[in-house]
């Protein structure tokens, strides 16, 4: 059983869903309209009342999950916690409040997430098609074949701030519609060439504001559901006749999402007038199915995380013979370390894979490059938080340590995956193969290396790096000691 917690700029959502063997099922749902980026000042921070509204919905969330075993749980922010200055201070707070990480993503890896759960709900495998998902604070823009994506972009414009820009205090009138609709066609304008009907066979709309606006369309007799510029632009009267967003009572739209619909109804004009799109079909499926769908690929080992981690790889000519030798040994270092969790069991695997990739910028410092490549990298499937974890990761595997700050008094674990990268590369470097009970590790107040006599023998520069490292981890703090054995 998993469970998908997105915390949107409009609403946050809960879903709790359970794979039966084809699909996902959803067995419950929960929605709270938080309003998160109407909640943002004047200076781009969330309000007091905003992180009230946002503390005091996730500890309900809490509630609703503990009723649950899982097998998974994943907890996404989207666009408002992506603009808001506060945003990262903020965290902490509300991962205590819902009781686990919180990981905001980027709107690439939105887009991608709601790919996986629109390609998931539909039957036709190898099918072109574009997917359009319209949230409180941004747009994504996904093209794909299949199960598979071929491009996404994610633009900032979105139902909340473009019904608080256009529609002051609810005013709905024809010059503020054209100008919302002109306004959402400018950010797409530029980008709408590979988006084109030529590039796809079929268009989906995947958010609740698509969803809403076919079922107000379809019960207010202004179409058939199908959601189509003409059925667009009726809805759109409809709404200019009411004047105001507190006069709009229509079938199929509740009161509390009428204030926002409005600018996701000016968007949505703007992106089929844009793109050229003759229809787009409304579907359920969405973020949080995706966000489900990659809990179950990852549970059944279809990381996609490995695969960005191989293409990123492959783009900068890294040498995979080099990567698999340091990888695999810096694996079997860390669990001879024996550390506290598996917090970093992963991330060092896959840091170690991608320790070269600076090496397509400069030999010199390529160890610099590559931390600043991975931590800003599009890596599809990784999350902010772990893409900084690798990028230190990255860093720490030459040189002096100072460079990491307090991280290595901080986190025993965190030092302990340093210690396993660095001596890898080590061994990769004096081209070494270990036999068993030839190197051993064990880390705790101090660092303790136990080397075979033949080993050392062998391999001369061996002692002279471990009495380099020596110094480098005096500098920090920790002692080192070399024993033969």
């Amino acid at each position: 059983m998993y469970a998908a917690v997105d915390l949107g700029s409009n609403s946050f959502r809960l879903s709790i869903g359970k794979h039966d063997g084809e699909t996902i099922r959803v067995l419950k749902s929960v929605r709270e309209p938080i309003r998160l980026a109407a909640g943002l000042d004047a200076n781009g921070d969330l309000t007091v009342e905003a992180k009230q509204a946002a503390r005091a919905c996730l500890m309900n969330f809490r509630v609703a999950l503990a009723a649950y075993r899982f097998d998974a749980v994943r907890v996404v922010a989207t666009s408002a916690m992506r603009v808001a200055r506060n945003g990262q201070a903020f965290l902490p707070a509300m991962e205590d409040a819902i009781g686990y990480p919180i990981e905001i993503i980027s709107g690439e890896e939105e887009g991608r997430l709601i790919y996986m759960g629109v390609a998931s709900s539909l039957a036709q495998p190898k099918e072109r098609r574009l997917v359009v998902d319209i949230g409180g604070g941004s747009t994504e823009l996904i093209l794909g074949r299949g199960l598979d994506i071929e491009r996404v972009e994610s633009f900032s414009v979105g139902t909340v701030k473009q019904s608080l820009t256009f529609f002051t205090g609810g005013r709905i009138d024809a010059g503020s519609f054209e100008q919302a609709i002109l306004s959402a066609r400018s950010h797409f304008e530029d980008a709408a060439p590979p988006y084109h009907p030529h590039n796809w066979k079929q268009a989906y709309g995947s958010s609740g504001t698509v969803r809403t606006l076919a079922d107000v369309i379809s019960r207010n007799n202004l179409g058939d559901g199908r959601l189509t510029l003409a059925g667009l632009d009726a809805l759109r009267e409809r709404f200019i006749a009411c004047g105001n967003v507190s006069r709009i009572d229509m079938p199929g739209l509740r009161a509390d999402r009428a204030g926002t619909i409005i600018g996701g109804l000016a968007i949505l004009i703007g992106v089929l007038a844009e793109l050229g799109i003759d229809e787009l079909i409304p579907v359920e499926a969405g973020l949080r199915i995706g966000v489900m769908w990659d809990l179950y690929q990852r549970s059944i080992h279809h990381d996609r995380r490995d695969e960005s981690v191989r293409m990123l790889a492959e783009r900068f000519h890294v040498d995979p013979t080099r990567a698999i030798s340091v990888a695999g040994a810096a694996a079997e270092l860390y669990a001879e370390l024996k550390p506290s969790g598996d917090g970093y069991e992963r991330l060092l695997y896959w840091s170690a894979w991608m320790h070269e990739v600076g090496m397509a910028v400069s030999q010199t410092g390529y160890h610099k490059h590559a931390a600043y490549m991975v931590e800003n990298a599009d890596l599809p499937g990784f999350t902010a938080r772990e893409q900084k974890a690798m990028s230190l990761l990255i860093l720490a595997q030459k040189g002096n340590l100072r460079k990491l700050d307090k991280a290595v008094e901080e986190d025993l674990d965190f030092a302990k995956a340093v210690l396993a990268l660095r001596m890898a590369i080590l061994l990769m470097h004096a081209r070494i193969e270990l036999n068993p009970g030839e190197l051993r590790l064990r880390m705790k107040s101090r660092i303790d290396i136990e080397a075979a006599r033949d080993l050392l023998a062998a391999h001369p520069t061996i002692r002279y790096w471990i009495e380099k490292e020596q110094e480098w981890w005096d500098e920090v703090g920790v002692d080192l000691n070399l024993r033969t054995l």
